[in-house]
């Protein structure tokens, strides 16, 4: 009877002391909310990724902390003012040169997210976690970015694990969401080569025999026109490894008026030969089928992005 009691208290005794040491563990821990409130976006780079933010950084604990031994992960502050020293707040003013890989599977349609990322330079999870403030952060009216328009923000806090060292950091991410105006994608894109394939379309309805080489001729510079906008288009974007979406605009542009090109050559060789009624033929196939072709390409490109 008494060896039970003396297991009972063991037990109790081990239970109070993991107890105490989980608490302990749990109050070294600080728990501090991150809320970013921006004030300018500006020079947004696509070439490069980069681009700078000013912006207000909030941070606060329920109780005494230190977070104020951070860096920023995708890039670095070009000045920091701190407005707010006290034990459980730290409140800065900051501008930051950032940079981030962009996506432009989607161009000139594309959206992308303007990270913040923020990581403690020396407590790993246990010591420190950072949450989103939700009610300190957000996007101030005044803010514009020429040439885009911004889509709204959003923010959260995931554990970043270094796998070489064994330790996993929290770290916090502020993301601004950015989208290019539909209208100035349309004018500056594609409206020109809409006119490019009208004028290549147009010389489609040229039959008369004489006036075969004016066919080439119209056919011939609507291609060149084609490859020198496609150039142009796509020398303000990085060389990428995938097909953009005005890249696959143009295939179907090209295919368009490729046929049309291949079509007068192919008239003109028939008309040569004497064979009269296969010219007529592929007149009649160019003048309905490639119109057609055209259209469905491009249509189909727009319902499949």
């Amino acid at each position: 009877m008494n060896a039970m009691k003396i297991l009972l208290l063991a037990l109790l005794a081990l239970s109070i002391t993991s107890t105490a040491a989980f608490a302990a563990d749990t109050g070294n821990q600080s728990v501090v909310k991150v809320g970013i409130y921006v004030l300018n976006v500006g020079k947004f780079d696509v070439s490069s990724g980069s681009y700078t933010v000013d912006f207000y950084l909030n941070m606060r604990c329920d109780s005494e902390c230190k977070p104020d031994n951070f860096e920023f992960m995708n890039g670095r502050a070009s000045s920091v003012e701190k407005l707010i020293d006290e034990p459980n707040q730290k409140f800065y003013r900051i501008q930051a040169s950032l940079s981030e890989n962009i996506d432009l599977r989607s161009y000139p349609f594309d959206e992308h997210n303007l990270p913040i990322v923020i990581e403690d330079k020396r407590n790993t999870k246990d010591k420190l976690v950072y949450v989103l403030d939700e009610e300190n952060s957000g996007i101030d009216p005044a803010v514009t970015l020429v040439g885009w328009d911004l889509t709204g923000w959003n923010g959260k806090a995931e554990d970043h694990v270094y796998v070489p060292y064994k330790e996993t950091y929290s770290r916090f991410t502020y993301n601004i969401g950015i989208k290019r105006i539909f209208l100035a994608s349309i004018l500056k894109t594609f409206l020109p080569v809409i006119f490019i394939v009208i004028v290549g379309l147009l010389a489609l309805l040229i039959e008369e025999r004489g006036s075969i080489w004016t066919r080439i001729g119209i056919n011939t510079s609507a291609l060149i026109a084609a490859v020198m906008f496609h150039l142009n288009v796509t020398s303000s974007i990085p060389p990428v490894g995938y097909l953009t979406f005005a890249d696959k605009f143009m295939m179907v542009t090209y295919v368009s008026l490729v046929l049309g090109l291949l079509s007068s050559i192919l008239m003109m060789m028939h008309a040569k030969a004497g064979d009269e009624t296969l010219e007529k033929k592929i007149y009649r196939w160019s003048l309905y089928g490639i119109p057609l072709f055209t259209v469905l390409g491009y249509i189909l490109l727009f319902l499949i992005q």
